[in-house]
């Protein structure tokens, strides 16, 4: 089983300060992962500060 989080550095957002982009998804899905199975297809989206896709997390299997 492998974590996959995959964020996409083209936003606009991501482009302007991507350092802080990537901590502050990280920190929110660190805190939220705790209300998730982990077990293969479990996911979701990834937004970045503006409220814009910005990737996904999921739980895949080998």
């Amino acid at each position: 089983m492998r974590f996959i989080f995959e964020v996409d550095m083209g936003t606009e957002a991501m482009e302007l300060d991507p350092e802080a982009e990537i901590a502050r998804a990280l920190r929110y899905w660190a805190g939220n992962l705790k209300n998730y199975p982990m077990e293969p297809g479990t996911g979701e989206s990834i937004f970045d500060s503006e409220y814009k896709s910005a990737g996904s997390w999921a739980i895949v299997d080998d």
